[in-house]
């Protein structure tokens, strides 16, 4: 009776897990869920203070960031680090502060249940990582980028968290699968 039971037991770990994996502590000011679209599953994986991919979220220094939701694809023989699969997504940037905000400011990192997954770098696909990193960004103005993480092979919860510069205290959580 014991061997029955085992794959629900690792079922149920496993999704234990992956509901977890979004449920890490969010820093103080990171934004609330953002409404609409997603499926019930999602949003019960995610905690109250997560956003979901396509949401706004606008820190205390003016600067509103973007993610869209994660795109599955196979990174060429020329991408580092070597990865079977990875996730890349869009981030839009907008400076509605007072001063000009540089871009080599913005930290994006990654995780997948609750451990850091590496950036992947892929010229051939278009994906170099931020590339206008000594740019300041005028007031008013908004840039975009895509980056991409390392995912495993199967489908999985992916945590995005953005910081638009050391000194910010503010952290905005990105959760959803992928």
């Amino acid at each position: 009776m014991a061997p029955a039971r085992t794959p629900k037991l690792l079922l149920s770990a496993c999704l234990l897990m992956a509901v977890a994996a979004c449920g890490v502590d969010a820093q103080e000011g990171t934004a609330a869920l953002g409404g609409g679209g997603a499926p019930a599953k999602a949003a019960a994986a995610q905690t109250p203070r997560d956003l979901q991919f396509g949401a706004e979220h606008r820190f205390a220094s003016g600067v509103t960031i973007s993610v869209s939701a994660p795109q599955s694809f196979q990174p060429s023989a020329a991408a580092y680090p070597r990865s079977s699969r990875a996730a890349s997504f869009g981030i839009e940037i907008t400076n509605n502060g007072a001063d000009s905000y540089r871009l080599s400011g913005l930290s994006v990192v990654a995780s997948i249940n609750g451990r850091p997954t590496k950036q992947v770098v892929d010229a051939t696909q278009g994906l170099g990582g931020i590339t206008d990193a000594g740019k300041d960004l005028q007031q008013g103005r908004s840039a975009q980028l895509t980056l991409a993480f390392a995912v495993p092979d199967r489908i999985t919860q992916l945590t995005v968290q953005l910081r638009p510069s050391a000194s910010e205290p503010a952290v905005a959580t990105y959760c959803g699968a992928v």
